[in-house]
């Protein structure tokens, strides 16, 4: 059956992105409307001026590289009209849930209500107006919310999640292409395309054909070099912190999660909490001191790489780190408030856990005419992804300017000396 086009958007990273009729009406309802006012790397603006962009045009383009996943004819021929409109329709919604300042809002989303944005994605899809518009328009709500989540789990099709959700998902795809091209921190070619080509489907999962191996390599080093100097940049990081500090500080005044609606949730962007920030009596010196730019100071900072993740998850757990702020801050003879360690495991983190290799195992496969597919594990056929595997993580002591020197050098006491090749980024 034909599709009914409305149009098309330009898109700065994709080019011209066509859209039907039907996701015409779900891009215009407000809670999509509203990712305009949500940045997609809050704080990382105040180390690349051009990281502006928005979760509104990422959802945009996770859509459109959704739709040029499922014209794939290994991807087509396994799949009916209904399933690719809702696997583009998913995919435009897989953001929906995200708070202010996005991924920094999680931050207080898992301490007070133990929730994720996913979870906030799939309660908007089922209880807001999108509910309704998707019912009008032929969908159903409770599989799209699921869908775009990557949790549908219809029987024989795994595949149809890992389109959203995987190592080599599309969402992933587009927010490194689109914020290296936003930062202008571009490390190397990221050929998506070539990826999207590649695709096939081994039993029902999702799986890359092994002539692509050269695209695949050089998209997961752009992850971890996207991840080292756009996602946890310390800059960035010590405006991450600030507003997550902030929001923490000033929840109970301004009920941030106190919302029992959509619509409350969805009354909560940017530029609405970012406002009432400033006029919060427990948080208007820190978005102040945002405004002057007056940032935290990295008294300290380590890099490990591990092959297991247990260094990592010591200082992923909160009661360790405020241990270690304590002790640091006894040591410096400061308030312990004015310490923080900072290490990626934390959930406020974008991307969280964005460089644990094992989750970035991808199915490879090589075929032939005599036996058909042949799968193997990417690090199989990969030296590069070898040597890559495992974790890396970063610790990171923050102070302010003022307690700068006497933390770095109660850290060092504590932590040890810092050897020159664990420096990351300056």
């Amino acid at each position: 059956m034909p599709k009914t086009y409305w149009g098309e958007i330009k898109d700065p990273v994709h080019g011209y992105v066509y859209i039907t009729e039907p996701e015409k009406k779900i891009i215009d309802l407000y809670p999509i409307q509203r990712l305009r006012r949500l940045r997609q790397l809050a704080g990382s603006d105040y180390v690349y001026p051009g990281a502006n962009h928005t979760r509104f045009e990422h959802c945009i383009g996770v859509m459109y590289l959704a739709g040029k996943v499922v014209e794939n004819p290994n991807i087509s021929l396994l799949i009916n009209d209904q399933e690719v409109d809702a696997i583009r329709i998913s995919s435009l919604l897989h953001d929906v849930g995200h708070g202010p300042f996005s991924h920094v809002f999680e931050h207080l989303l898992i301490k007070k209500l133990k929730k994720t944005h996913e979870d906030m994605t799939s309660w908007l899809i089922e209880n807001s107006e999108i509910r309704e518009k998707l019912s009008e328009t032929g969908f159903n709500p409770k599989e799209i919310a699921a869908l775009a989540v990557g949790k549908l789990h219809q029987p024989g099709k795994a595949f149809l999640d890992q389109i959203i959700s995987s190592a080599v998902d599309v969402d992933k795809q587009d927010f490194i292409v689109r914020d290296t091209f936003h930062t202008g921190a571009e490390y190397g070619f990221i050929d998506v395309f070539r990826l999207i080509h590649a695709l096939n489907v081994l039993g029902e999962n999702l799986a890359i054909e092994i002539s692509a191996i050269s695209a695949i390599e050089a998209f997961m080093i752009a992850r971890i070099e996207s991840f080292k100097s756009i996602y946890f940049h310390r800059v960035g990081r010590a405006a991450q912190i600030m507003l997550a500090t902030a929001m923490e500080k000033a929840d109970d005044e301004l009920g941030l999660t106190a919302f029992k609606t959509p619509e409350e949730y969805l009354a909560l962007d940017d530029y609405t909490v970012w406002t009432a920030l400033k006029k919060c009596k427990s948080s208007r010196n820190i978005i102040d001191d945002l405004e002057k730019r007056k940032m935290l100071k990295c008294a300290y900072e380590r890099t490990f790489y591990e092959k297991d993740t247990m260094v990592s998850n010591i200082f992923g757990l909160e009661t360790y780190r405020k241990q270690m702020q304590n002790e640091i801050a006894k040591e410096a003879k400061v308030d312990p408030e004015t310490v923080i360690i900072d290490v990626p495991t934390v959930p406020s983190v974008p991307y969280h856990n964005a460089v644990l290799m094992e989750s970035m195992e991808v199915p490879v496969f090589s075929k032939n005419s005599i036996n058909g597919k042949k799968a193997y594990r990417l690090s199989e056929v990969s030296k590069i992804i070898e040597s890559l595997k495992g974790f890396i993580n970063i610790l990171r002591v923050y102070t302010n300017e003022t307690n700068r020197e006497k933390v770095e050098k109660a850290t060092v006491k504590i932590l040890g000396e810092v050897p020159q090749t664990t420096k990351i980024s300056y």
